[in-house]
């Protein structure tokens, strides 16, 4: 488990590519202390474990399925990725509770100056776009924002001039391809609350109607135990 607060960036220093599958070694910029093989460390947003370590540097594996829906595909050496090591108990939750399991590839479009921030406009793919909410929370590339404004395939975020210095993001342009988290409790909440709304429509209840009407054919008790509410 993460908080989406990046550590230090890191480089990627060698690279072995195995049909679909990567194993890197990364060089963090600053020291990681107590590092242990088998530890879970969020390179980029994606959560990979230490193969092994010297002093200096890290490997670690992605699998096939983790190149197919990140962007760990595209690194090559020289690469910079954004590091945070797993949560301790204990530790400040800075950010918002993040799992490194990224649901998709988002797209950067637009970047605009507001003030000494900026104002990154991201597309994603809209089948996530029920899990991201204005105010909520978003994790890019590993890093926690909060969603300033959003739509069914796009959100926008405010980047502060500390978060491109420490990490990734001031290599941002249109045209980024970047790793993209929603909100771990959103995602509970939607999938709980799943077959309640499928019954709620089975019933003829239909969502944004007004709360006082009734769903079509009129509310029964045979209506209600057909869709599983009784």
């Amino acid at each position: 488990m993460f908080t989406g607060i990046i550590q230090c960036e890191g480089e990627v220093v060698a690279l072995r590519e195995m049909a679909a599958e990567r194993r890197f070694r990364i060089r963090p910029a600053e020291p990681f202390s107590g590092l242990t093989d088998g530890e879970s460390i969020a390179v980029s947003g994606v959560c990979l474990s230490v193969e092994e370590h010297d002093r200096d540097t890290f490997t670690a594996y992605a699998s096939a399925e983790t190149v197919s829906r990140t962007t760990l595909g595209a690194l090559g050496a020289g690469a910079r990725v954004n590091l945070e090591r797993a949560l301790a108990v204990g530790d400040r939750l800075g950010g918002h509770m993040v799992s490194g399991h990224v649901d998709c590839v988002a797209v950067v479009k637009s970047i605009a100056r507001r003030g000494e921030s900026l104002c990154c406009r991201l597309d994603f793919p809209a089948a996530w776009g029920g899990e991201v909410i204005p105010k909520g929370s978003v994790a890019l590339d590993g890093i926690s924002l909060t969603v300033n404004a959003c739509g069914p395939d796009f959100l926008e975020v405010n980047v502060i001039p500390d978060t491109r210095r420490r990490t990734t993001m001031g290599a941002w342009r249109p045209g980024s391809r970047v790793n993209m988290e929603t909100d771990l409790v959103g995602k509970y909440v939607a999938h709980l609350l799943g077959p309640w709304q499928e019954a709620a429509r089975a019933a003829g209840f239909r969502p944004g109607a007004p709360r006082n009407s009734a769903p079509a054919g009129g509310l029964t008790l045979d209506t209600l135990r057909g869709a599983g509410f009784l």
